[in-house]
């Protein structure tokens, strides 16, 4: 068994390239995990080749193993990978504040317009 693997990514991604990536992620990857995870790898190893098949493999099998959403796990490790604790901050961060934000939102909505019929009837069905 070959545990040997690179801890650097493919290619040298810049700060500014990962954050928009965990920006664009965060805002197009809702509907569970497997999707998510599905999403992370197309992005990172298939088309921006940040990290290989390899590399890639290895960390979604650390996250599967920990209690806990695996999906966000790895955005945390691969933010990690790519830029070490500050990394690992904006990638965690960024992963889960725009359904935060939408809850949020929709929360807001509710406690204002919760009585009138048409929220109600967008609520409740």
């Amino acid at each position: 068994m070959n545990v040997n693997v690179s801890q650097q990514p493919a290619r040298h991604v810049t700060f500014g390239e990962a954050f928009r990536f965990w920006v664009k992620l965060g805002f197009i990857s809702f509907g569970g995990p497997a999707g998510q995870i599905a999403i992370m790898h197309r992005e990172l190893v298939e088309r921006r080749r940040w990290l290989s098949e390899e590399r890639f493999l290895h960390a979604l099998n650390y996250c599967m193993l920990l209690p806990g959403p695996e999906a966000q796990q790895l955005a945390i490790y691969i933010g990690w990978l790519l830029h070490r604790v500050r990394g690992g901050l904006v990638a965690g961060t960024l992963f889960v504040l725009p359904g935060l934000a939408s809850i949020m939102a929709l929360r807001l909505v509710y406690a204002a317009f919760g009585r009138t019929v048409v929220v109600q009837g967008l609520f409740f069905g």
